[in-house]
């Protein structure tokens, strides 16, 4: 197999014209090009009025590819395509005397209870809230009615904090072994649209997802794996630094000498009990800000130019950082095209915002994080928690600033840059839901952040024209961007530093940010496990 990097071609180019011009630039017979796949196409429109094209990276079976790949010896653009199949790493024992314990089923431990069913592991998965589709149905009664379920919601429940976010699947982590594309491929089996595996920025979607993702536990059942619903864990079982197993609300308690931590960044009280227990935590830097909404009309046209609207484009997104004078980094976070601003508390007297787009991404807004970065040794000391009861402390005064109802305080952008409270809205309406109560945000996060963010939106107006526009709207808070903690592990092992048969993993431990980079690090785990299993049973034999 070849792959060819740099294809460039129109944007209205017809299907044909890609084959064309792979048998142009290889100088081959049209018949000596067996079969072509897209492994990825992109575009740059980072020069708003040039013309932008896709770029394609092809993998392309030809006849007599020594000769080919000889005739292109120092062509950089044209390689052996490399390996990207998944290879498990262990096939389960005849006799499996330990089953894996997973605690959470978001992306990272949806992905490892299925690499480890796939090895015939047969894991036992405790997710403390409830299945896809009545998760979603309380998830609802929040954004409509104010009522909100505390263990079935926007964080906690099958498909995890991923479930209700744009759905985003791309990353910037190194991935040599391309367990990212093992991902891709067990969502397309599952449902996901075809396209996710080639595009350059691909995303699923919530309403998409919810089937998925109730797919992918059908097949972890099929084969032999459990999925235990309202099973919240409330203790973990360690005798002299070896993990034994899990006792659960209800009492039960689980056996089990491997469990994998694939917690969400909000699972707080499981985070207070482990640090009780005395597993190694640690305070991480992380974000809190506020949400930012424009018409997406204006950041298509800031970021294409005339291409603008072109259906091949879709709705446009951005990236944007700038440094304050106070040295406080302040950048764009999770940005949601064509998407909603949603309600994402899982604590009562609490309001957490985040961004949410379905797969066509065709709402009027567009939104994004606008977060200032903060760290453990200057913005909360006090221990391994402290960042956690930052967290707490700030969504409770938004939900008093919000109303005592669970409706956002909000603020107009030209208002909040001069520092006056927002009295009436303008032409960009806010999304979120319950409800958007306008005021002062200037009391919701600490004056260092608010003193970064009235900088930098000026300056991130000189890059997306508009940005800064005085009727953009502002919904605060945004506290959730990661985990506060980090549950520290052994590199080579992937256990806790200090308990023996823990696996702490995904973004709540403190080790992924997103979809993609959790379902990796949760195939990562699951090897782990799989080859610490396997190893444990040649020794008791």
């Amino acid at each position: 197999m070849i792959r060819i990097t740099e294809l460039s071609l129109p944007l209205d180019h017809p299907p044909e014209a890609l084959r064309h011009e792979v048998v142009g630039r290889l100088a081959i017979a049209d018949d000596a090009l067996l079969s072509m796949t897209v492994f990825k196409r992109s575009y740059d429109a980072r020069k708003k009025n040039s013309e932008i094209k896709f770029v394609y990276i092809v993998d392309v079976e030809v006849r007599d590819e020594a000769s080919v790949l000889s005739r292109f010896n120092a062509d950089p653009h044209v390689k052996p395509a490399p390996d990207t199949h998944y290879y498990p790493v262990a096939s389960a024992p005849t006799e499996l005397t330990d089953r894996p314990v997973i605690i959470g089923f978001g992306p990272c431990g949806l992905f490892a209870a299925l690499t480890l069913a796939q090895m015939g592991f047969k894991p036992i998965v405790l997710e403390r809230g409830k299945e896809v589709r009545a998760r979603t149905k309380d998830t609802w009664a929040l954004w409509r009615k104010h009522t909100l379920t505390p263990e079935s919601n926007v964080q906690f429940g099958e498909g995890g904090a991923g479930l209700f976010s744009d759905g985003k699947l791309y990353s910037q982590i190194k991935d040599p072994k391309f367990y990212g594309r093992k991902v891709m491929h067990e969502f397309v089996r599952a449902g996901a649209p075809d396209e996710i595996l080639y595009v350059s920025k691909p995303h699923i979607g919530t309403f998409r997802l919810t089937g998925v993702v109730a797919a992918m536990r059908e097949e972890i059942k099929a084969l032999g794996g459990e999925v235990r619903f309202q099973s919240k864990v409330t203790n973990l079982l360690v005798d002299q630094g070896q993990v034994q197993g899990v006792a659960l609300a209800d009492g039960t308690e689980i056996q089990s000498r491997h469990v994998v931590l694939a917690l969400g960044h909000s699972a707080r009280d499981t985070f207070r009990m482990l640090h009780e227990r005395g597993v190694f935590v640690e305070a991480k830097p992380f974000a809190i800000g506020f949400r930012v909404e424009h018409p997406q009309s204006l950041i298509d046209r800031a970021r294409l130019g005339k291409y603008a609207g072109h259906p091949e484009l879709g709705a446009a997104d951005y990236k944007l950082v700038y440094h304050a004078n106070n040295g406080r980094a302040v950048y764009s976070f999770c940005m949601c095209p064509g998407g909603t601003v949603v309600a994402a508390t899982s604590e009562p007297e609490r309001v957490v915002t985040n961004g949410m787009s379905q797969y066509s991404r065709n709402e009027r807004n567009a939104n994004a994080g606008i977060v200032v970065g903060i760290n453990p040794e200057q913005d909360f000391p006090g221990g391994p928690l402290a960042g956690v009861a930052l967290q707490e402390q700030l969504e409770s005064q938004a939900f008093v600033l919000g109303g005592r109802d669970y409706c956002a305080p909000g603020q107009l952008v030209g208002d909040f840059i001069v520092g006056r409270p927002s009295t009436a809205w303008g032409e960009v309406e806010p999304s979120y839901k319950p409800g958007v109560n306008l005021g002062d945000l200037a009391p919701s996060l600490p004056g260092y952040a608010i003193e970064a963010i009235r900088e930098a939106l000026p300056a991130f107006g000189k890059q997306i024209r508009g940005f800064d526009r005085d009727d953009a709207v502002l919904t605060g808070v945004e506290t959730r961007t990661s985990s506060p903690v980090r549950i520290t592990r052994d590199r080579d092992s992937l256990q806790s530093l200090n308990t023996r048969g823990l696996y702490p993993a995904g973004e709540g431990a403190g080790y992924a940010g997103g979809i993609l980079s959790a379902g990796v690090d949760g195939i990562k785990v699951a090897e782990a496990v799989a080859l610490s299993i396997l190893a444990d049973h040649v020794s008791v034999r």
